[in-house]
């Protein structure tokens, strides 16, 4: 059995995977609040430093040996796949809904068909009933809506919207310059973000999200900027060019394995026969 053929198959399928997920994030290299992915692929080689103190073996004797054999023929595959939660760069709207999140971890809530979900776009709109939502159309959560099943909701008259760091909304009073004080943004702060699980339209599912308080004081809320996506595209294009010389490496290999190799045993049978 060629070994060798079977382990350069694998490594090509690893990064078939990576350069799905390259393109993925090189996709959504414009998409507000996006979070970039990563892979981790897995080798025999670092997986036995960190664990030969816990092998089934003893080393210098002959089991041993046999069973790194065995597992050197293993082959690469993904391990581990993670999201990159650090801030994308604030880009300036002044548009008055429109908000970012000046912290790594927070989110805003939004009610969807399929539930609760996480977002960190804050591209929000006002829909012709005067309700705030996403531009997808899923309401945007008040801090009470576990308690009140609420919404944030805005008048004709609420000709000037304002809103401070923690999210607390202010509009005008008619024919005055006071305000008053409306609805506050939930915003949430999970404990875990590798609960967090993409399920598109730039959200996350996060199980127990009924279980989470909002923060009274997150001092994180910015009105008027949007939080631009953290994909590094030249770092992403350099990743893709990474890959597909990887993919040609093992085709390569595959190739030699099949054809050169074969082709020389073919020969040297035929000599001796």
């Amino acid at each position: 059995m060629q070994t060798g053929y079977y382990g350069a198959a694998a490594g090509m399928v690893v990064q078939f995977n990576r350069l799905d997920n390259i393109a993925n994030n090189l996709a959504n290299v414009n998409t507000n609040g996006f979070k970039e992915d990563n892979v981790v692929v897995g080798d025999f080689m670092r997986l036995y430093k960190d664990a030969r103190d816990e092998l089934p073996h003893d080393n210098q004797t002959e089991d041993g040996a046999q069973f790194l054999n065995r597992t050197m023929t293993k082959t690469p595959h993904i391990v581990d796949e993670y999201t990159n939660h650090t801030i994308g760069a604030m880009q300036r709207t002044d548009n008055s809904f429109d908000f970012a999140l000046k912290k790594e971890g927070l989110f805003f809530m939004v009610k969807t068909p399929e539930g609760v979900r996480l977002t960190r776009d804050g591209g929000f709109v006002k829909n012709d009933q005067g309700i705030l939502t996403t531009k997808q159309g899923y309401e945007v959560l008040p801090d009470d809506y576990f308690l009140a099943d609420s919404r944030i909701s805005f008048g004709e008259e609420d000709t000037i919207v304002e809103t401070d760091k923690n999210g607390q909304f202010y509009t005008n009073i008619p024919n005055t310059f006071a305000q008053a004080q409306n609805k506050k943004l939930f915003i949430a702060n999970p404990d875990n973000l590798n609960m967090l699980q993409k399920v598109g339209d730039n959200l996350y599912e996060y199980k127990g999200t009924d279980q989470l308080k909002p923060l009274q004081e997150s001092e994180a809320v910015a009105q008027g900027f949007i939080e631009k996506s953290n994909v590094n595209a030249v770092k992403m294009m350099t990743q893709m060019i990474e890959t597909n010389r990887l993919v040609g490496m093992y085709q390569k290999a595959m190739d030699t394995q099949m054809n050169e190799m074969n082709r020389e045993a073919i020969d040297k049978i035929a000599a001796k026969s």
